[in-house]
Parts: C-alpha cells; structure tokens; sequence
C-alpha cells in the first residue's frame, strides 16, 4: 500500500522532499502534483521503474510516450539536439509553464528512451516537482493520471489514493489538482505546431 503524503504546494517541507527522492532513488513510482492535472512519476534513469510505470498504464515500456519533467532549461543540451536562438527564446519565455515541448532527440538521452527521435520536455510552475528533480539531480519521466475509466483526469489526492493506492509508492497530496492538461507543442526548424490543447497558449510567446 502506497503512503499518502501531503506536502504543501508553496512551502515543501524538505524533508518530505527527501522521503520522496529516497523512494525514486530505489525504484519507486509517485504520484505527484502539477502546474496541471496530477501525474505519474518516477526516475528518468531507471529503467525498471519506467517498465513498472508503462505497467501501470497498460502500455509496453518501448512504446511509450512518457514526457521528461526538468526543474529548468540545462537539460535542454543534454537530451535535445541543438535548437535555433529564437526557438531557446521562445522556450525560455514560456517556461516554467503547462507546456510540453516536443523536441529532436539527442543520442544521450535516460535510459528508458534509447533510440528515440523525439523528446517530450517539461519544465513546471510548480514548486515541489522542481524541488524533486532539484534534490534527485536528474529528471523525473511523467504521465498524466488519468480516472481508471481513462475518461476523465483525477483532482482529489483521496481519491488517488482509493484508485492507485496498491500500484504506486507515494501520492503526494498538494490539494485540488487542475482538471486541464498541459499543451502540446512541437518544435521542428523554429515551427511550432499545437499537438494537444490544454492550459496554455504557445502563442503568447512566439
């Protein structure tokens, strides 16, 4: 059974920080707050992790879509292959925000998305997923939790909880999640292409 763990979302506790980091450190999945709907998570260089977490979506681990959330923009050297001034400008302005950005994959990507073409990349406005991947040091992998029935995107940690209570690790607890996504966005030659509809507006900042 997982631990239902509040952490306030504009003052973390470091120390719940690091109960939560310890449980990455040795393979375990969270569920955890963000500047949108609540999400799956665990440790982007974990390979097994990733396999339990694609179980957990019923989906095979090779075939996921599964995004990168960073605590900001270093990783965009290191995971993306090297992008124009003006696309960095736009990132930089519209991040931390309730974007994912599709990027062309570097070769030196977590270990679970080897020989991938693209990455999806987020960096956001929420306090204890940067204070996360602060205190880890590397990225987290994220997907959006979705209701059992798919249709719907969870907002009550109570209810999280009665639903993935026996499949994860910890769910932390930050009060009321948001009910919309994040948008998608791909970046391809300084062109920036809606994939999905969500929180936010690319085209506010391009």
């Amino acid at each position: 059974m997982s631990k239902l763990l509040k952490i306030h979302p504009e003052n973390p506790h470091q120390r719940a920080i690091d109960q939560v980091v310890e449980c990455l450190e040795n393979g375990g999945i969270i569920i955890y707050p963000n500047d949108t709907v609540y999400a799956l998570g665990c440790n982007a260089n974990d390979s097994k992790a990733i396999e339990k977490l694609s179980k957990i979506k019923g989906i095979k681990s090779e075939k996921n879509k599964f995004s990168i959330v960073c605590n900001n923009l270093s990783h965009l050297a290191k995971f993306a292959k090297p992008i124009y001034t003006t696309t960095f400008r736009v990132l930089k302005a519209a991040l931390p925000g309730p974007f994912t950005f599709i990027l062309d994959a570097s070769r030196d990507l977590p270990i679970g998305f080897k020989g991938r073409k693209q990455i999806g990349i987020r960096v956001p406005d929420h306090l204890v997923p940067k204070m996360i991947v602060e205190k880890l040091g590397y990225p987290l992998v994220s997907t959006s939790l979705h209701a059992e029935n798919r249709s719907e995107y969870l907002t009550d940690p109570d209810v999280i909880f009665e639903q993935f209570g026996s499949v994860v690790d910890i769910i932390i607890d930050s009060g009321e999640g948001s009910e919309i996504v994040s948008t998608i966005v791909e970046v391809q030659q300084n062109e920036f292409t809606v994939i999905r509809e969500g929180k936010g507006n690319i085209h506010d900042f391009i």
